[in-house]
């Protein structure tokens, strides 16, 4: 899976490189070849893709700089060792691994998120105290370790800026340590505070918000999305939520990063996502919507006769797997009716003799629009002495099925004369079968 944690890494790092002008990379880490599937790697490229993160240089696109693949640089990281050797920074253990000899020597650099950190190297120590031992950049099985590589590829690839997750910074120091044995320019570093969820616990993998494929799947807004994870962690500093990406990108400073650790909201992003349906014209929202209708097997036709109907339900939708419940009945005469809602409404005292005073009005309609049905049906109330009400409930169930849905008398517009009152007339023949 793309962890959001990652989605967020690759994305600030990205606005960061669209901000100065330079390049955003996309760089396939797989020297571990035992956790490496193909699978796992289209599921990167799809994600960062569908989040509209476009790589200047990376798989898919190429670039100068290839192969974006470590497990296809063998040779480049074999050059590099063969420095160290020749500079006497490295050795081989009893157990076959080759180490790099740390220098432990105090160490300051400046962080784009954090500022000035200094390590004194020389009293750095394991979790459990003890000194820290040389570091591993080869294990003895001749694979390669992430520090090493990924140090060797920044300075082949002409990266001078890591924007990157605080889990790394204790790493940094190290990666310094070799940049500097090996004669490299040291990038600028930032590093991102880490992603809570609400109640202050590290996100992990199996939490609810946690993997940008559940956001593919359940139908969000790619712009949505993107803009939640520009707020994770950095602020406009004015407090506005919804922002173009062209304006984020034109503001975006890895100083106004917080240091603290950001708290995901997923009912924030959901408000979100909202938002930018909300802001979606009808063919836009129509667009976005078709996948669900199609998957949901509704035979709409065509684009012309869908438009109209996704402009009737478009204010009520907050996530777009929701689209198909509210417009299948638009599209089938073999529409189901909610027994609850024919419980309650058409089995009510009256209900039919409403549909029968109803549909006889609406035969004498001549300009089949929502205006004339609405002034009809109030028309028709006045005449029977009671509540409009009492004709657009049962009239919205004879038509739709259910006791929810868009305005009554746009829906009758867009539903058609010949199919409105022929749907009239099925309900009232459902309703004398079952003697109501």
């Amino acid at each position: 899976m793309l962890h959001v944690g990652g989605a967020r890494t690759a994305l600030f790092n990205w606005l960061y490189a669209r901000h100065m002008g330079g390049k955003f990379l996309l760089r396939i880490e797989d020297t571990d070849r035992a956790r490496h599937v193909e699978e796992a790697v289209q599921v990167i490229v799809d994600g960062l893709r569908w989040l509209g993160l476009d790589w200047d240089e990376g798989p898919e696109v190429g670039g100068d700089c290839g192969p974006y693949f470590q497990s296809e640089r063998g040779a480049v990281y074999e050059r590099y060792l063969e420095r160290l050797q020749a500079a006497g920074a490295v050795y081989v253990g009893e157990d076959g691994a080759t180490r790099f000899r740390l220098p432990r020597k105090p160490l300051e650099f400046g962080d784009m998120v954090r500022g000035r950190i200094f390590v004194d190297r020389g009293k750095s120590t394991t979790p459990s105290g003890d000194p820290e031992p040389d570091m591993t950049i080869r294990r003895a099985d001749g694979s390669w370790i992430f520090h090493f590589v990924n140090v060797v590829d920044d300075a082949e690839m002409r990266v001078t800026h890591v924007i990157r997750g605080e889990d790394h910074l204790s790493n940094t120091p190290k990666h310094i340590e070799l940049y500097e044995a090996l004669g490299l320019p040291v990038p600028r570093f930032g590093h991102i505070p880490l992603i809570l969820n609400r109640d202050g616990s590290k996100m992990s993998k199996r939490d609810q918000g946690a993997s940008i494929t559940a956001y593919m799947e359940q139908g969000y807004v790619p712009a949505a999305v993107r803009n939640y994870l520009c707020l994770l962690g950095w602020s406009p500093k004015d407090d506005r939520e919804k922002m173009d990406l062209a304006e984020v990108v034109e503001r975006f400073d890895p100083a106004n990063i917080n240091r603290k650790a950001a708290h995901f909201d997923l009912d924030k992003c959901n408000w979100l996502n909202w938002q930018y349906l909300v802001a979606m014209s009808v063919e836009e929202f129509t667009d976005a919507s078709l996948p669900w209708i199609e998957r949901a097997g509704i035979a709409y036709g065509s684009r012309a006769a869908l438009l109209p109907v996704v402009a009737l339900i478009k204010e009520k939708i907050k996530q777009l797997p929701e689209v198909p419940g509210w417009i299948d009945y638009f599209f089938t005469e073999d529409y189901a009716y909610d027994p609850e809602a024919e419980l309650k409404t058409l089995a009510k005292p009256g209900a039919r003799d409403r549909l029968v005073q109803l549909e006889a009005a609406y035969q004498a309609v001549e300009a089949w629009d929502a205006a004339a049905l609405e002034l009809q049906l109030k028309a028709t109330a006045v005449q029977q002495a009671c509540k409009p009400a009492e004709f657009i409930h049962p009239a919205r169930v004879a038509v739709s099925g259910r006791a929810v849905g868009p305005s009554l008398y746009h829906m009758l517009e867009v539903l058609g004369r010949d199919r409105v009152l022929a749907r009239f007339q099925k309900t009232l023949e459902r309703l004398a079968l079952r003697g109501v």
